[in-house]
């Protein structure tokens, strides 16, 4: 489920040189993930240590997140005695 966002995610990204010769990639709808490098390669891994880090603090912190949807079944949290 995680995997299939962040893949999904990040074939949405887009990049571009800047004029110092480094890349910057960013997720155009989730704000705060972006990333920059010295070429293309790590600006991609970046990017997606990025969008993972993000979106385990937006599960953390029980924020909706777009196009994500975690799925409780709400009977293995109850405790039985």
């Amino acid at each position: 489920m995680f995997s299939e966002f962040i893949d999904r995610q990040l074939k949405k990204a887009r990049y571009k040189i800047l004029k110092d010769g480094t890349y910057f990639g960013e997720i155009v709808g989730l704000r705060g993930v972006w990333a920059d490098a010295d070429n293309l390669e790590s600006c991609r891994k970046e990017l997606r240590e990025v969008l993972e880090d993000w979106l385990l603090l937006k599960v953390r912190d029980h924020e909706r997140v777009p196009g994500f949807e975690i799925k409780i079944d709400r009977r293995m949290l109850v405790r039985v005695r």
